[in-house]
């Protein structure tokens, strides 16, 4: 069995980025400045591979030892020349290792893309390289030009909305989120300190998982798991296998209407994100209304850097941008934001995941 290594602490991983960064802007500026935009611009092409990668299972054919390419293309139903082009490449990114003998192996970036993989990558993957993926981000034109979604413009409804009228598309979306929750559950939880909270409220916590994650630290405390009807329809799966089913509850409905009442602990991960400021607004002030007086409120988001280092959320804000119409924040953001709909912000917490947790208060 493959050891699993130990997270470093947040403050490690935060000299890691910042030294990765530098090695970057180095890289930037002492190549030719067309081939470093050449470079720059055929990051979709790797994207695309990644996902032909996690569609065929090529990591999954590839966890019980090293393989020729055409020994892989049996197992996974495709062309034998073609694998070895697409495996080939990987290798060149070290996503896969090309030996000696000929055979391809996985390696540490590989294991990710492995659908058993504590911490795959697999799931968000099948949805970032997805057709309607792709066709949303082919309208980031449109999306600066308007600051409209370019969901709204293809779809011609919001992109909540657009998931209840495609079922597969919306599978695979739930599923990206719970595979990112399982990223935050292994290293962002341990950064916060439940043990005193005695009602837990996941506010638009899909299935789960991340609810259950705090529960079993916690065992103490109950649960309230609250999300779209269509949603928390499938938390029995996760509840049960996990051991909090009869310490949590599941309620069904929109927080832009209400939120379950008085529990002193509300979680969200990776949904303000998701709006723009008056609809966070909504979501935050129907929180204050039911949260208990010594009640905490906690934003698992990326919190994004004053000025422009390298910083995986720069990105992901363009995607709030070409798809949910929401944005990426900084602290001070935040703060504001908080303020406004009532809360006081405590601090923000740095965990060992690319999400920082921000705290606040009722105010």
């Amino acid at each position: 069995m493959r050891t699993m290594l130990m997270t470093p602490p947040p403050v490690v991983l935060a000299a890691v980025g910042r030294f990765r960064g530098l090695l970057d802007r180095l890289h930037t500026l002492t190549a030719p400045s067309h081939i470093a935009v050449l470079e720059l611009s055929l990051g979709s092409w790797f994207t695309a591979a990644l996902y032909a990668t996690v569609r065929l299972g090529i990591a999954d054919a590839l966890a019980d030892g090293p393989l020729r390419a055409d020994d892989v293309a049996r197992k996974v139903g495709a062309d034998p020349e073609a694998t070895y082009r697409l495996m080939r490449a990987l290798a060149s990114r070290s996503v896969l290792k090309l030996r000696r003998d000929g055979r391809f192996a996985l390696t540490r970036l590989g294991h990710a893309l492995r659908v058993d993989h504590p911490e795959s990558m697999a799931p968000l993957i099948a949805f970032v390289g997805s057709r309607q993926h792709w066709e949303h981000w082919g309208e980031l034109l449109y999306s600066v030009q308007t600051g409209r979604t370019a969901v709204e413009k293809l779809r011609g409804s919001e992109f909540f909305e657009y998931l209840d009228t495609d079922p597969a598309f919306a599978k695979v979306f739930n599923e990206s989120m719970t595979g990112g929750s399982r990223a935050v559950i292994e290293n962002a939880i341990p950064a916060y300190d439940f043990s005193d909270r005695r009602l837990i409220v996941d506010v638009g916590g899909g299935e789960g998982g991340l609810l259950a994650a705090i529960l079993n630290r916690t065992p103490t405390a109950r649960g309230v798991l609250f999300d779209r009807p269509s949603v928390v329809a499938g938390a029995d799966s996760v509840l049960g296998p996990a051991g909090v089913a009869a310490r949590c509850r599941t309620e069904g409905g929109s927080f832009f209407e209400a939120v379950p009442a008085g529990g002193d602990a509300y979680v969200m991960k990776a949904i303000i994100h998701d709006w723009g400021d008056d609809q966070s607004l909504s979501i935050l002030r129907n929180v204050r209304t039911a949260i208990a007086d010594d009640g905490r409120l906690l934003l698992f988001e990326m919190v994004l850097p004053e000025r422009a280092p390298a910083h995986l959320g720069f990105m992901v804000d363009l995607e709030m941008l070409v798809t949910a119409g929401g944005r990426e924040r900084t602290a001070s953001q935040y703060a504001k934001l908080l303020a406004d709909s009532g809360f006081r912000m405590t601090r923000v917490i740095p965990t060992a995941s690319p999400l920082s947790i921000v705290e606040a208060v009722p105010a």
